[in-house]
């Protein structure tokens, strides 16, 4: 009997030794099922159109060819009520939010520049004095993203992999290439006016690599400058635009009138800086981007890796001709060539469907006030500069205060607290003072204490635009709300920084690697496009972002 019960015992114990054996087999073989990596594109190109409102990817649609914005739209995935969350709407302000998924109050980018009450003076955004510029003698590249305080989707993208991935960012504006390449950008490179060359700094670099010389070598754009400006269709055929002649158009120097063709011939081994008011800026900066792909082999060398662009030349056209100028529609119209010429080299190069490809604004654009006058819409230009010089004559008198005022800058009134301290003076009631007088003044919709914006009337939203523009190092007291329509300037031309729609409501269209095809009106904002590449990248967050992840579009 007892050997009968050892020897079932051993049956036991074989069998279930036998079961054990095969089912840690079985789990092997299940774990080899599994991915042996993270999916990733090969190659992510973010795209910035700098002033580009939302409206210009339907404005011109009948216009463009199937292969730029159209098979951008119809390809991809295009969040259509993309608002920026902040206010004032400017460059370095939009390319810092885009990428970090953050607003000016956290990553401190507040403007193009902004007053520094310490130094005394105006910082400029990516100003950098412990730098030197490569590729170049002038002082165009004493610039780093130093100013920046928080990380990019650049930057987690670089730590995720171990700084294996790389990063290269461009654009003709330094800040439209620097704060979207981060603190670790492998290259970021800008335009010099005064050579007609791309060119870095020792922040990234102790010297141009060979592929750029080569590049800068070809002086292109000469070659642009001798084609001048014609439209590249008969000129009766742009009927979503105004008529040529407009005298609310700024001229070119030295042009009598601002029509159609624009000579650019005389710039050639002159003017550099004058190719960035061509639409062949935005051509000559894909070429640079096309070239960086192949010399830096972005995509092809096992990693994800980025590469980042921003188009200015939209910018300037914009600025010295308005939304409504034959010039802007002919500007989109070459850049949807462009494009479509840009999207099939990355098809060739890194291959349909291996790429994700996002595009976005920094901020849209207002009417030219004239344009407003002339069609009777509300708005009109101001002169902010008069109402400082007023309301510091006003303080004096009322407060015995010189030198109230520090400058006016950002839609912000910065007060010289020292002045006010020293003459004894009530710096509330000054502040006081100042917002009614502002209040009162043609095109001004309010002002307000941004320290005590809580008890401000004004809806909640405009109240939050205000909350997240503002950084307590960087940003002023009083904060100037124009009425709609309205911009600070009474020179030809036009330009952006307001909370409402034509500069905030901005185009956001994601294709490619990842990404469905469809639309959503649900609302967004600039803050969630890092936050979603990211999220497609599986990598975490850049440090300062406060955005959501836009779902709806991934596969």
């Amino acid at each position: 009997m007892k050997i009968r019960l050892f020897c079932l015992s051993l049956a036991i114990l074989f069998t279930n030794s036998i079961t054990a054996q095969k089912a840690i087999k079985n789990n092997k073989n299940a774990t080899n099922t599994y991915p042996q990596t993270i999916a990733r594109p090969k190659l992510v190109v973010g795209m910035v159109v700098d002033q580009m409102r939302w409206d210009y990817l339907y404005r011109f649609y009948s216009r463009y060819g199937q292969g730029g914005f159209k098979r951008l739209i119809n390809e991809g995935f295009s969040a259509e009520n993309t608002l920026i969350p902040y206010t004032p709407t400017l460059t370095a302000c939009g390319h810092s939010s885009i990428y970090t998924g953050s607003v000016p109050a956290i990553n401190g980018i507040i403007g193009n520049n902004w007053f520094d009450a310490q130094l005394g003076r105006d910082v400029y955004c990516v100003e950098d004095k412990n730098v030197n510029t490569v590729g170049s003698t002038s002082k165009a590249g004493l610039m780093s993203p130093k100013n920046l305080l928080v990380t990019t989707v650049t930057d987690e993208l670089r730590l995720a992999t171990n700084f294996r991935s790389k990063t290269i960012s461009i654009s003709m504006k330094d800040r439209g290439a620097i704060l979207p390449g981060g603190h670790t950008s492998n290259g970021s490179y800008w335009y010099d006016g005064q050579t007609g060359n791309f060119i870095t700094s020792t922040h990234y670099m102790p010297q141009l690599p060979v592929w750029v010389n080569d590049f800068n070598t070809q002086k292109l754009p000469n070659k642009y400058f001798a084609e001048d400006w014609h439209t590249i269709y008969p000129i009766a055929t742009y009927l979503e635009s105004t008529s040529d002649n407009k005298a609310y158009e700024r001229l070119f120097k030295g042009a009598k009138t601002p029509t159609f063709p624009h000579l650019f011939k005389q710039y050639a081994n002159k003017n550099y800086a004058m190719l960035t008011s061509m639409p062949q800026g935005n051509t000559f900066t894909l070429e640079f981007a096309k070239t960086a792909i192949a010399a830096e082999k972005l995509g092809q060398a096992g990693n994800t890796d980025f590469l980042a662009v921003s188009l200015s030349s939209t910018d300037y056209v914009g600025h010295q001709f308005g939304p409504n100028a034959i010039e802007l529609e002919d500007t989109y119209l070459r850049l949807d060539k462009d494009m479509e010429s840009f999207f099939n080299y990355l098809d060739k190069t890194i291959g349909k469907g291996n790429y994700l490809f996002f595009l976005t604004a920094d901020h849209g654009v207002s009417h030219v006030p004239g344009f407003s006058k002339e069609n009777k819409l509300p708005g009109g230009g101001l002169a902010p500069k008069k109402y400082k010089a007023e309301l510091d004559s006003l303080i004096l008198k009322e407060f015995n205060v010189e030198d109230a005022i520090f400058t006016l800058i950002n839609n912000q009134l910065i007060f010289n607290t020292d002045a006010i301290k020293a003459a004894k003076a009530d710096y509330s009631k000054i502040k006081q003072f100042s917002i009614d007088y502002l209040i009162k003044q043609e095109g001004v919709l309010t002002a307000v204490d941004v320290k005590n914006l809580g008890n401000a009337s004004l809806p909640q939203e405009l109240k939050t635009k205000i909350t997240n523009g503002y950084n307590a190092r960087r940003s002023g007291d009083v904060y100037i709300v124009l009425d709609a329509g309205w911009y600070p300037t009474l020179n030809p031309g036009t330009g952006h920084a307001a909370w409402n729609p034509y500069d905030s409501h901005i185009p956001n269209v994601f294709m490619g690697w990842g990404v469905k095809t469809g639309k959503t009106n649900k609302e967004y904002y600039m803050t969630d496009i890092a936050p979603t590449v990211s999220a497609l990248l599986h990598i975490q967050q850049p440090s300062g972002s406060i955005g959501k992840v836009i779902t709806e579009l991934m596969k």
